[in-house]
């Protein structure tokens, strides 16, 4: 098979670094949020764009930088968060914030909806996580998470579980529907977590330049991956469609495809002038979407 290494599409329009990019779910539009503020939401893979993604709307509130968004099952909604310790939840098409949730100490770092939009959550440095209820005026948080002892770092919302990264060196599986915690120990700092497309495992960046993937059941180690440099910064990784692939940025401007049975390293690009912040697969087909500290937003094709 082959792999999305051809640059398609250049994403311009952020001042400085961008934190975040996510395809929205049909996989027709990007929405990013940088550095600058602010979360720009963009038109791309088009037939007559050529190279260039359009930049439709940019997004602004948040009195810090952004450093995540999720976005609704149905498109219509999104979150963000960032250095401002607050939760914005806005309106696509009106631009404007729904709600703003705060309660966090300190700046969050991630935020994901549940499938049906009915409650946000949300990771911070305060070491917690809140869980919001979407529907409710109120502005408290229904649930606060206080299990880990340092940093949260990365959050997914699967069904009735919440996965969650820290740099406490664990990884963290809540179970809302049973009320349980399974913890899974990985010893170094962990910047970033995702299931795999199957859900059966879990892929973890740590900052030691390595990824892992682990068994979701039973937390045993089945992988590593190196070869990249991730020491200082929250780079995402994901893997592609079919779970063949394990892809992540790195701090010198690359992105590396490894193969996710034997680890082999594939493929790497030389794909921005700065550290690679995020890299995420659309939704359908063969694409890569990722946002660099040079300011640009890329879209790759095989």
């Amino acid at each position: 098979m082959k792999l999305p290494t051809k640059e398609k599409q250049t994403l311009e329009g952020h001042y400085g670094p961008v934190n975040i990019a996510y395809f929205n779910n049909d996989g027709q539009y990007v929405l990013s949020g940088g550095q600058d503020k602010s979360v720009k939401l963009w038109s791309v893979l088009k037939e007559n764009q050529g190279g260039r993604g359009v930049c439709l709307k940019t997004y602004s509130g948040h009195g810090r930088e952004i450093y995540d968004i999720a976005i609704t099952n149905d498109n219509s909604k999104f979150a963000t968060c960032g250095g401002d310790k607050a939760v914005f939840y806005w309106d696509v098409m009106t631009g404007r914030t729904i709600r703003r949730y705060q309660g966090h100490y300190q700046r969050i770092n991630c935020v994901d909806f549940n499938k049906e939009a009915s409650v946000v959550v949300s990771g911070s440095s305060d070491m917690s996580i809140r869980i919001w209820d979407c529907r409710s005026q109120s502005r408290l948080p229904i649930q606060i998470l206080e299990d880990a002892k340092d940093s949260i770092t990365s959050l997914q919302v699967s069904d009735h579980e919440i996965l969650a990264s820290s740099v406490d060196g664990y990884i963290r599986i809540y179970d809302i529907r049973m009320g349980s915690l399974i913890s899974d120990k990985i010893g170094l700092p962990v910047s970033y977590t995702s299931f795999s497309t199957d859900g059966n495992c879990i892929l973890a960046s740590t900052l030691n330049s390595k990824l892992y993937l682990v068994d979701k059941e039973n937390g045993q180690i089945l992988n590593c991956y190196a070869g990249h440099k991730n020491e200082e910064y929250k780079l995402s990784s994901c893997l592609d469609n079919t779970d063949a692939y394990v892809i992540s940025g790195s701090e010198d401007g690359k992105i590396i495809y490894w193969d996710l049975v034997d680890g082999i390293k594939l493929e790497t690009i030389n794909a921005h002038g700065k550290a690679v912040t995020s890299v995420k697969y659309h939704p359908k087909d063969s694409y890569l979407l990722s946002a660099s500290h040079d300011g640009l937003i890329k879209i790759w094709s095989i």
